[in-house]
């Protein structure tokens, strides 16, 4: 009972943390706000929650697995930036705290904010990743598809990463 409590206080936190840190930015440029279709995808890791977010904490650390948010993922003097497609990419990761959040808002080099929901679940001995994934305005079936098959790939790279 008292895992289960810690557990609902845990998601409750996270969701307030969130708001929070402002960190719900809508996805398209400007102001505008829609609801858009979204996917959650999550991988199971056998490593304790400590250990795996000590590492996916660390913005250094996802150069080694995730390649979706682009290469050479380094830190700059306004914080940390990727070369992406497009450009130089900024990232706002959400600073460390006691939940497992790992969100973090991508601005691409068109100005576009792209706003990244990711969790560390505890579960059992080890813990679950989620990642949501919103679908952008104008992505087709098949393009939200493979983002999505991509984003479950770099999953299962940090799992396979963390791991050994």
């Amino acid at each position: 009972m008292r895992r289960l409590r810690r557990i609902v206080h845990r998601t409750i936190a996270m969701g307030l943390l969130s708001c929070a840190f402002g960190s719900r930015i809508a996805i398209g440029a400007g102001t505008q706000t829609v609801t858009v279709e979204s996917r959650t995808i999550t991988v199971r890791i056998d490593r304790p929650f400590d250990k795996v977010y000590e590492f996916l904490v660390d913005p250094a650390n996802w150069n080694q697995w995730a390649s979706g948010l682009g290469k050479n993922i380094r830190r700059s003097q306004d914080g940390w930036i990727a070369d992406s497609v497009g450009g130089v990419a900024r990232i706002q990761f959400t600073a460390r705290n006691s939940f497992g959040v790992l969100d973090h808002t991508v601005l691409r080099a068109s100005g576009q904010r792209v706003y990244v929901p990711m969790r560390l679940l505890e579960n059992g001995s080890g813990c679950e990743l989620l990642f949501t994934l919103f679908r952008e305005p104008s992505i087709s079936d098949a393009q939200f598809a493979s983002d999505a098959a991509f984003v479950e790939q770099d999953l299962n790279g940090v799992k396979r990463l963390l791991e050994k």
